[in-house]
């Protein structure tokens, strides 16, 4: 897997509870418009906002209605039996990828008991052929897997952890895990990232902004070796204007606006969606007619 990876958001009803319809409508959209392949129920498809009853349900809409191949999914949580039993689940579906927070309550984590977490779950995962990919985002979790601990990991069990999406921000960290481990998948979580993607050994990028650039994302990606700069720069422009604490309500709002589809505003608690005003703005900001 690898290439242009879109962090669906997932639209909810009045209820709060998932749209099985709209959310697909949107995936198909994202791989017909420059996405190599999806990753569901992570951080903007608000999936530790969710149960488990819910997040499976999410995941079988994907999994029967989508190529498997072009899917990871986020079943990580605090919980380590959860965490096993999510990715378990999203091994029978037919997931060969799945996107691990690490365990992000208790703090300050120390990195042997982290190890001994990543390797309860992957003990638990037996013959199971679902690979794990770190997912490193430490604005929300409180902490930073360490390098050395994937790259140990990763030697340990290779056919298991084989990759990282970093929402750090951090380049360095990601470029050096690329040194420490070349086999490694490494995601940055932005597409601003592609435009260096051929020099650093990047995999491609996981983001939510990709939601909205992916056309523009999928041009740098195929030609990165010599990368657009005009492009490159439309695309920092775009995700500079998205990024922040407000990236998910932007996002569905965006897609609101493209799918004609308004339930697409509404998003989970503590997230307070776009006003119209807003919403406006925003738009107007990025070049869009609605």
């Amino acid at each position: 897997m690898d290439g242009v990876i879109a962090a669906v958001p997932t639209p909810v009803g009045t209820d709060l509870s998932p749209m099985r319809e709209p959310f697909l409508e949107h995936c198909r959209w994202a791989l017909d418009n420059g996405c190599d392949g999806l990753n569901i129920l992570g951080s903007t498809g608000e999936a530790n906002s969710f149960d488990s009853a819910t997040r499976k349900k999410v995941m079988g809409w994907a999994a029967t209605a989508l190529p498997i191949d072009k899917l990871m999914v986020g079943t990580g949580t605090p919980s380590l039996q959860e965490t096993i039993d999510l990715t378990i689940y999203a091994d029978e579906l037919g997931y060969s990828v799945a996107l691990v927070l690490p365990p992000y309550y208790y703090k300050p984590v120390d990195p042997a008991g982290l190890t001994t977490w990543y390797l309860a779950l992957h003990d638990a995962l037996g013959a199971r052929k679902i690979q794990i990919y770190f997912y490193n985002f430490p604005q929300m979790t409180g902490l930073t897997i360490p390098v050395d601990l994937i790259t140990d990991l990763a030697s340990l069990a290779p056919d298991r952890f084989a990759g990282i999406k970093d929402s750090s921000g951090d380049l360095d960290y990601c470029r050096a895990i690329v040194s420490a481990a070349p086999a490694l998948q490494v995601f940055p979580s932005s597409e601003t990232a592609l435009q260096s993607a051929a020099a650093d050994g990047y995999a491609g990028c996981i983001s939510a902004s990709v939601n909205i650039t992916a056309p523009l994302a999928a041009q740098v990606w195929s030609e990165r070796s010599a990368p657009p700069q005009d492009i490159s720069d439309e695309i920092a422009r775009q995700r500079g204007l998205l990024a922040g604490p407000r990236l998910v309500p932007m996002i569905k709002y965006l897609v609101a606006s493209r799918s004609g589809n308004e339930d697409w505003r509404t998003v989970l608690p503590p997230f307070t969606a776009l006003t119209e005003a807003e919403g406006k703005v925003l738009q107007q900001d990025l070049g869009q007619t609605g």
